[in-house]
């Protein structure tokens, strides 16, 4: 009986345990995904019910107002064709250095090896500062320049190291000694060896930069004035800007009813298009999200021991 009543409080301690980790669970859950959700159903809502805080949990008087207003704007589809191309090449480039650094930094036989990756790491925490950054590209003649903000792209140091644990620990190294003694070279090595393995790390990594890239926002306004060349981060901005500003310096008292029903109107749907942006401008890395998953969680824990 009394290993009975033992056995019994252990099961129901563990009930109590496995109900509060759900329930704390749920909660971070709801926590991190909530901010998204209600930027979906604020853009799908009525702008009146989104300016008077009606949108909580549901969609209020489903509308496509904001999206219409916002899409019909040409300066939108001129940012996503901008932000898709500094992108993806953002992404080539960066991989490839960062792939190339890991590569060599992940062999030991490489000469001075400990200098390089230790004026890497200088670079995570001595930055040149913006104000000089600007002079140099300003001397080089890079403002205001469709490759600009390509030219600026680099690596992450971060990522470089999580990409040379994935070499150093990953990879077997008796797959490069065969190929050494069937005479590949380093080059070879890398291509026909350690790049075709490398699916799941080069997967994580390009996530993070074009989610990095795509989210870019300050040097493009920092480095271009030409409207033609604007990220899709900078477009939005000036959409909502410009719609805040045509409702600035208005004066409802030399109205007439209708024109005060219209201007209200106007500052309601601005307010509900800073939630319709915001969805459009996630909507590409939450459809690329999906392809990179199965590797994901393979990538990210590679990165857990540093190498």
């Amino acid at each position: 009986m009394v290993n009975g009543g033992r056995v019994m409080k252990k099961i129901n301690s563990n009930k109590v345990f496995d109900a509060v980790n759900i329930a704390i669970l749920v909660l971070i859950t709801f926590t991190m995904l909530y901010p998204l959700y209600f930027v979906i159903i604020a853009s799908f809502s009525d702008p009146q019910a989104v300016a008077t805080g009606q949108v909580v949990l549901w969609v209020k008087k489903f509308s496509t107002e904001s999206y219409t207003e916002i899409l019909k704007d040409n300066r939108i589809w001129t940012g996503y064709r901008n932000s898709i191309i500094y992108t993806c090449c953002n992404v080539v480039m960066s991989m490839t250095m960062t792939l190339l650094a890991a590569y060599a930094l992940s062999k030991k036989y490489l000469r001075f090896r400990t200098a390089i990756t230790f004026f890497f790491f200088l670079t995570m925490y001595i930055g040149g500062g913006m104000l000089p950054a600007y002079i140099q590209i300003k001397n080089m003649g890079l403002l205001n320049k469709p490759y600009t903000l390509i030219a600026l792209c680099g690596f992450s140091v971060y990522n470089m190291i999580i990409a040379r644990t994935f070499f150093t620990n990953t990879i077997d190294a008796s797959l490069f000694e065969a190929a050494e003694i069937d005479g590949a070279s380093e080059i070879q090595k890398f291509l026909r060896i350690a790049f075709p393995l490398s699916k799941p790390i080069i997967a994580v990594l390009s996530l993070y930069y074009a989610v990095s890239s795509w989210n870019s926002y300050f040097t493009g306004m920092l480095y271009l004035s030409n409207s033609s060349y604007f990220p899709l981060q900078v477009v939005i901005k000036n959409i909502l800007i410009d719609g805040q500003t045509m409702l600035g310096g208005l004066d409802f008292g030399e109205m007439t009813e209708e024109q005060v029903k219209f201007y209200l109107h106007r500052l309601q749907l601005v307010e509900s298009m800073k939630y319709s942006v915001i969805f459009i401008a996630s909507l590409p890395m939450l459809i690329a999200y999906p392809f990179v998953q199965k590797h994901f969680v393979k990538g990210v824990m590679i990165g857990s021991v540093k190498g």
